[in-house]
């Protein structure tokens, strides 16, 4: 039976299943590497081996509603969108009110995780770590890999004929920190994903000159949506999924077109999507289309021949000077701490059923929480994930046999369309609500919105038509959370608070005016009808 638990990683991920662990029961122990917890949002000067690095101006790209746990929303001051030192400050607030600091071991780098011999019974693993130069071992029950894949950065430079001679300095993206070092250099960026665009903007208030380079340029939107609302906000919610989901594939990438070129025309700014089929992560920035107008960031084709000091591009005969290249082309991932023959990495994924558990092993005592790229808030996906997991664990959920584990793994890596709403073809990538409510059933969590019409209707239309924010997958079921209803019919309250920091009192209008006093004389009519 599973009691111990390792837990490698303090990051979003591993402070979640270090809480799932201790609510149920478990004896977890969380691993981290560093001197602090937060992964991913704790800002360094410097880039620490085998974390994710971020730059100063990180923030997220999900809105707060979207992205807290499901049980602790972010305080109502926060902005819809959240620095990376706030959202840092949350993570240490929710490690207080849950008690998780105790089981958290710091500055404890895991060296390697080995099944024990006798695991084929016992499901044991054992795990190596070292502190202060002193190497320890201990035995698991389970253990839970917390990692995330932001860490190895993907550098091809054989892509990039010439780079050897360049002059100038270049440097992956997990290396910028701070734009003082563009002032008055001759920039170029490479690579159009969230990270690239972010610095190729940053870049361009003190650079003398900014490229942004993409091989197949994507859709930018902006955070600020209808209405200026957040943008998941509108996106995300079950009726539009279902929706989505309900229409052929090609009906769905003219409508998400037609959405995206309502901001601005993505051909006429030279960064309209190629494949316009395949999903893509959009890119979220609320700047590039001004500093494209105003000549402040020019968009090229991809990278032709870099020459000492300039690079050609494809398609543009004329050299252009450069100083500075910053290669925004994405992570490799891998597990060094875990033999191949466990988890195996091969074409950017590894075979886990539901992106999660190693299908071959005999024993499902190892997971890995949050490999996967929805389209959604990564925070509550590892968090549901590691709800799901501990369950397993307990043995309270089953999983299916081997071969049906295998076969949707196989399934997923031939990457097969289905014809009808978003086309979800690359690795790791996965929709966002039926991933989770998949999970939510397995654990008895989902809410059933049927019988949820028929006893609470107000909450059933905020939860089927509002935004599907996490406090949803706590309304029923193994963790549910008393506060998720009240959540769910305030959080619209909450995001708007934080934007109406000035009262407006709105003058009267003649036509409500009018609008009132028919009511008022039809309401009159048709009491002295009745009594008549």
């Amino acid at each position: 039976m599973v009691k111990r638990v390792a837990i490698v990683g303090a990051g979003v991920s591993g402070l979640a299943s270090t809480k799932c662990c201790l609510e149920e029961g478990l004896e977890p122990t969380c691993f981290e590497r560093s001197e602090d917890l937060g992964g991913l949002w704790r800002y360094t000067e410097y880039v620490e081996e085998g974390r994710a690095s971020l730059y100063n101006s990180v923030v997220s790209n999900s809105s707060k509603e979207m992205s807290c746990y499901s049980d602790f929303p972010f305080p109502e001051d926060y902005p819809n969108f959240v620095p990376n030192s706030l959202f840092l400050e949350y993570l240490k607030m929710y490690a207080t009110r849950f008690d998780l600091l105790k089981c958290i071991q710091f500055k404890t780098k895991v060296c390697s995780v080995t099944k024990r011999p006798d695991f084929a019974t016992s499901g044991q693993w054992e795990v190596v770590t070292l502190r202060e130069g002193r190497q320890s071992s201990a035995t698991f029950d389970a253990v839970m890999v917390c990692t995330g894949f932001l860490t190895n950065p993907s550098v091809p430079l054989d892509s990039f004929p010439g780079i050897k001679t360049f002059k100038g300095q270049y440097f992956h993206s997990r290396h910028y920190k701070h734009p003082d070092i563009f002032k008055d250099k001759r920039v170029l960026v490479v690579g159009m994903g969230n990270s690239g665009t972010d610095i190729a903007v940053e870049a361009s208030h003190l650079a003398k000159k900014v490229f942004l380079s993409t091989t197949g340029g994507a859709w930018v939107i902006s955070r600020v949506f209808d209405s200026g609302y957040p943008w998941d906000m509108v996106f995300m919610t079950r009726f539009q999924n279902m929706f989505r989901n309900f229409l052929p594939t090609p009906i769905v990438s003219w409508l998400i077109a037609k959405k995206m070129n309502s901001w601005f025309n993505h051909e006429n700014y030279g960064v309209i999507p190629e494949d316009r089929v395949q999903l893509r992560e959009p890119v979220l920035n609320d700047e590039l289309p001004g500093r494209i107008i105003t000549g402040k960031v020019l968009i090229k084709p991809s990278i032709k021949e870099v020459k000492e000091n300039s690079v050609i591009f494809n398609n543009t005969p004329k050299e252009e000077p450069i100083d500075i290249i910053i290669f925004a082309t994405g992570y490799t991932f891998d597990f060094p701490f875990l033999e191949e023959s466990v988890v195996k990495v091969e074409d950017g994924q590894a075979s886990l059923y539901k992106y999660i558990f190693p299908v071959h092993l005999p024993k499902p005592t190892l997971a890995v929480i949050n490999l996967i790229k929805p389209l959604g808030s990564m925070l509550p996906t590892g968090e549901t994930q590691a709800r799901w997991v501990v369950q397993v664990f307990k043995g309270t959920t089953l999983l299916p046999p081997a071969s049906v584990m295998m076969k949707e793994v196989n399934e997923r890596k031939e990457n097969k369309p289905s014809g009808f709403g978003l086309c979800y073809c690359k690795a790791l990538q996965s929709d966002y609500i039926p991933y989770i409510d998949d999970l939510l059933t397995a654990i008895n969590a989902k809410p059933s919105l049927w019988s949820m019409f028929l006893t609470d209707p107000r909450l059933a239309c905020a939860v089927f038509f509002g935004p599907c924010t996490p406090y949803q997958f706590r309304l029923a079921g193994t963790g549910k959370w008393e506060g998720a209803r009240k959540a769910i019919l305030t959080q619209w309250d909450r995001a708007l608070q934080v934007t109406k920091t000035r009262t407006v009192q709105n003058p009267p209008s003649a036509f409500d005016s009018s609008l009132k006093l028919f009511g008022l004389l039809a309401l009159l009519v048709a009491v002295f009808l009745v009594f008549l």
